[in-house]
Order: structure tokens, then C-alpha cells, then sequence
């Protein structure tokens, strides 16, 4: 059965099991919710993994994906 880190490169999810032993509430929703392109609001309490959700997965897709044409083009976009 596919987890939520099959979603990542392999070098992503190499790092990820190595640093830390499972993802967290808010990593399992936020990353399926981004990943599906959905625009994704995470509350979750301090210390839950709420930054590491958000930028993961943006992180490895800007690092395995060729550089836009248009180069002042906003790819990730986090308040």
C-alpha cells in the first residue's frame, strides 16, 4: 500500500525516514492536499510539523523540476 512519502523523490523520502520515524497528522493531510494541487490552509499545535508540511513538498519539486521559462514567475507561495 502506497504511503504519503511515495509521493516524494527518492532522495526526499531517503532524507525523511532517516530524520524522523513517521510524518505527522498535518504532514499526511497537507502533503496529499498539495501534492493534488489544492491550495492547503495546516493548523495544527506548535511543534506538529506544520513548517516541514508546508515546504517539503515544495522543496523537492523545485529541486527535481526544470526552471521556468519566465523567470520571475512565483512558484510557492507560504504565509
Amino acid at each position: 500500500m502506497p504511503t504519503v512519502l511515495d509521493l516524494f523523490s527518492p532522495a526526499a523520502r531517503a532524507w525523511f525516514s532517516g530524520a524522523f520515524p513517521a510524518p505527522t497528522e498535518v504532514q499526511e493531510g497537507g502533503w496529499r492536499s498539495v501534492a493534488g494541487g489544492q491550495h492547503t490552509l495546516m493548523s495544527a499545535p506548535t511543534g506538529s510539523g506544520k513548517t516541514l508540511a508546508a515546504f517539503f513538498w515544495c522543496i523537492d519539486q523545485l529541486a527535481n523540476e526544470p526552471v521556468p521559462a519566465e523567470a520571475e514567475r512565483c512558484r510557492v507561495l507560504y504565509i
